[in-house]
């Protein structure tokens, strides 16, 4: 007996959007429909919406704009017409007091929904928690990306915990084919990269790297050069349309502040997915200095283990529970001088960074898009039993 096509409706942000998310559900769509048992569809989230077509090329077939109660409608129409409908939540970009639209679509939504739960707030007030519970409810399966994230929202709300399930953020295998230095040969080089803006630690890292170079001071027993620590992002749109640059700005003048404008890069350069992957994989270590304490998932970090990357990561969940088995250091937040250690015992050990980037990539074998995209269909298969097999 073979499986019958299934028909998918995928809801959130989507390209040419900028974001996260819209990265996300442009990645799980391609990774479902790949194996050719998926008609897929995309309901995209956007502020900015473009004259509607029949069947656009890149696959939207509806466009909802938040706080606009005809389109979250006609979005609701269009989804009917579908066998299951995955929507991914995050607060700030559905319509409403804290995105109270989602629930009104998941609500009323006719197909079976999986709910993916992008962020689950540490201290959600009690607005929040009655969104996400309702959303919970609703919905016939709710995914979460990490067991920190389970935990969480079984811990801060009234859930069910079977209600839940744990699939990872996805991410393409990144290991193989020519790894090219960022810098050359012979300079080692840190790597953090993302939309940029107050929150991504930034500053810390050059910190770090003022230590290294002996600018501030010298970490013990080195045995490299002075690594060049990469910035390589444009700053997130929303902190431009409201603060312009200068969050960046405030970077270049610490830098210089330090006597380290020769130790620290920013590419602020567009680049599409295949020019990242080369940057990423060019790096000798990725650097996540964040400064949230309640990060429960990272896409970031799940593209540095896909590309068999070490990592030194701040303690975060996300990072505590990945870096488990010796892909990385995790270190105390806001703490340069412990960075610079976990980088220079890295950087200066290479029998050490083997084997890191062998657990990196052993790590990272969970979470390849075509796995990840298997368990959502398989998951999409179960709520839509019927459709199981023909």
């Amino acid at each position: 007996m073979t499986a019958s096509p299934i028909r998918v409706a995928f809801i959130g942000t989507f390209p040419p959007t900028a974001c996260g998310i819209a990265t996300f559900t442009e990645s799980l769509r391609d990774a479902m429909v790949a194996g050719g048992e998926v008609t897929a569809g995309v309901i995209r989230l956007t502020a900015d919406p473009t004259p509607s077509h029949p069947v656009p090329a890149d696959g939207v077939v509806a466009e909802w704009v938040p706080g606009d109660e005809s389109s979250l409608q006609a979005g609701l129409t269009v989804a009917s017409s579908f066998d299951c409908v995955i929507l991914q939540h995050e607060f700030g970009i559905f319509g409403g007091a804290d995105g109270e639209e989602a629930v009104e679509f998941v609500e009323s939504c006719d197909p079976p929904v999986i709910t993916v739960l992008h962020t689950v707030v540490p201290d959600p007030t009690p607005h929040q928690r009655e969104l996400v519970e309702r959303i919970v409810a609703a919905s016939s399966v709710s995914i979460v990306q990490t067991d920190s994230a389970r935990d969480r929202l079984v811990t801060r709300h009234e859930i069910d915990e079977e209600s839940l399930v744990v699939i990872p953020h996805g991410a393409v295998a990144n290991f193989e084919g020519p790894r090219r230095p960022l810098l050359g040969e012979g300079r080692p080089t840190i790597l953090t990269w993302g939309l940029l803006g107050p929150g991504k630690g930034i500053e810390h890292g050059i910190r770090a790297i003022a230590l290294m170079s002996g600018r501030t001071g010298v970490p013990s027993d080195r045995n490299h050069a002075p690594p060049t620590y990469v910035v390589a992002g444009r700053t997130h749109p929303n902190i431009l349309a409201t603060q312009g640059e200068a969050y960046r700005e405030s970077l270049e003048a610490l830098a210089a502040r330090l006597g380290v404008t020769d130790r620290v890069v920013f590419d602020d350069a567009y680049r599409d997915f295949p020019s990242l992957r080369e940057l990423i994989r060019g790096a000798d270590l990725i650097l996540l200095p964040y400064d949230s304490r309640d990060q429960v998932t990272s896409g970031v970090l799940v593209e540095a283990l896909a590309s068999a990357r070490p990592v030194v990561a701040t303690a975060f969940p996300h990072a505590i529970e990945a870096l488990g088995g010796g892909a990385g250091i995790v270190v105390p937040h806001e703490d340069p001088r412990a960075m610079a250690a976990a980088i220079d015992e890295i950087l200066g050990d290479p029998d050490r960074h083997r084997a890191m980037t062998r657990a990196a990539k052993a790590e990272a074998a969970s979470v390849l898009w075509p796995n990840v995209g298997a368990a959502y269909l398989a998951l999409a298969r179960k709520v839509t039993p019927t459709l199981a097999v023909a």
